[in-house]
């Protein structure tokens, strides 16, 4: 969950989770047995990292004692049910407006999402851009005759994918919108392929 944390930091984290208002140095030194200097170099640390801040103060009649909290980025570590409830509205979709409509929205979904990113039509390497920045590890690959393919080597939506295949139309509309052309799905991790591999027609308009 927390990739390169200590015990001890995973445990303050842990115990800022089931504070939501914050603790004290005080709190989180009795809480979790160690000394207050410890607990101040791990605070400066995960500071460091945006998994913690400073919130409010808390009067004590002596001096106000400092709280400290989790920020979005660190709640966002613990485990989420997000895959769940995207199967399930998946499901109820279909279920609602059938197969067909499912693959139009879904196509719309990404060129509502190309929109979101470009105005113009944009080349290979631009493509590539955008989808590195939502995740999926991809690059531009040159095959022997010069044709550009797109290759990608971590498919966002795996799992969600492989229940609902109709999910692969988003990154298909996505690419196709951006680069202003029919996407051919060459290979497909779902599929059983190593790689997500797209083609793109610029002459050929979707």
């Amino acid at each position: 969950m927390f990739e390169g944390l200590g015990r001890t930091q995973q445990d303050l984290l842990n115990a800022l989770l089931y504070h939501g208002s914050g603790m004290s140095i005080d709190e989180l030194a009795s809480h979790l047995a160690v000394t207050r200097t410890a607990i101040r170099q791990h605070l400066a640390a995960l500071e460091r990292d945006a998994l913690v801040l400073r919130g409010a103060t808390r009067a004590t009649g002596r001096r106000p004692e400092q709280l400290y909290q989790l920020t979005d980025h660190a709640r966002e570590m613990f485990p989420r049910q997000y895959q769940l409830l995207a199967n399930v509205l998946i499901e109820e979709v279909a279920g609602i407006i059938g197969p067909e409509a499912l693959a139009v929205l879904m196509r719309n979904l990404g060129r509502k999402l190309a929109a979101d990113r470009e105005r113009n039509t944009v080349d290979e390497a631009r493509i590539v851009h955008h989808m590195n920045q939502a995740g999926y590890e991809a690059q531009v690959f040159f095959r022997s005759s010069g044709e550009k393919e797109i290759v990608a080597h971590n498919c966002v939506f795996h799992h969600l994918a492989a229940a609902h295949p109709v999910v692969c139309e988003l990154d298909l509309a996505l690419i196709g919108a951006l680069g202003g052309g029919e996407v051919e799905h060459l290979e497909c991790m779902v599929r059983g392929g190593q790689v997500c591999r797209f083609k793109l027609d610029p002459d050929e308009r979707p």
